[in-house]
C-alpha cells in the first residue's frame, strides 16, 4: 500500500465515524495533503439483482456533475384541487428573459430549460453589472412524468409536471420443457 494515501484513508474512515446521525451519506470533501479532493463510494446500483440500471447510473453521474448555479430555481409539490392531479411545479428566476429569449423542451426524458440573450450594441454603458447571460438547466424526468404547461410572469418561469399514472399489468410467462 502507498504510505501517501494513508493520511487520506484516515480521514475518510475518521469522517465517517463522527458523521452525525441523520447527516447524509455519499461523496464527501476529505482533507489530503494536495487541498480538498472528492472520495466517492461504490455505486449503489451495482447490485447483481438490479439489471439494465447501467443508463440510470450514467444519468445520477451527468446530474452530479451539474454545472453553476444560475438560474436559480425551486421545486414544490402543488395539491390537487379539484380534478387535476398532484403536480411538481419548477420555478426559475429568469430576471430579464423575454418569452422569445427561452425555450423549453423535453429531450430523452430531460426536462431543457435554455435562455439566450444577446448583447444591445446600441447601448453605452457607464458601468454595467447585469450581463447578458446565456443558461442551460436541465433536469431528468422519471419515466410517466410530462410536462402540462409553462409560463412566465415577473422574470419566473414556471413549468408543471404531471405523473400519469403508469398501467398495471401483470404478465405470465410461459416455462418451457426441456430434455
Amino acid at each position: 500500500m502507498n504510505p501517501q494515501l494513508l493520511p487520506t484513508i484516515f480521514n475518510v474512515v475518521e469522517a465517517e465515524a463522527f458523521r452525525p446521525a441523520g447527516a447524509p451519506q455519499g461523496p464527501r470533501k476529505v482533507a489530503s495533503g494536495e487541498g480538498f479532493g472528492i472520495m466517492s463510494r461504490v455505486p449503489s446500483l451495482s447490485s447483481p439483482f438490479l439489471l439494465g440500471f447501467d443508463e440510470i447510473e450514467r444519468v445520477l453521474d451527468r446530474v452530479g456533475k451539474a454545472g453553476d448555479g444560475y438560474p436559480p430555481y425551486n421545486i414544490e409539490r402543488v395539491p390537487r384541487d379539484g380534478n387535476s392531479p398532484e403536480r411538481l411545479r419548477i420555478t426559475l428566476a429568469i430576471a430579464g428573459f423575454t418569452r422569445d429569449q427561452l425555450e423549453v423542451t423535453v429531450e430523452e426524458n430531460q426536462l431543457v430549460i435554455r435562455g439566450r440573450q444577446q448583447d444591445d450594441k446600441s447601448r453605452q454603458y457607464i458601468h454595467r453589472g447585469i450581463a447578458a447571460r446565456q443558461f442551460q438547466r436541465t433536469f431528468v424526468l422519471a419515466d410517466g412524468m410530462e410536462v402540462s404547461g409553462a409560463d412566465l410572469k415577473n422574470g419566473l418561469l414556471s413549468i408543471d409536471l404531471v405523473r400519469l399514472e403508469p398501467e398495471r399489468v401483470v404478465r405470465s410467462i410461459s416455462i418451457k420443457e426441456c430434455d
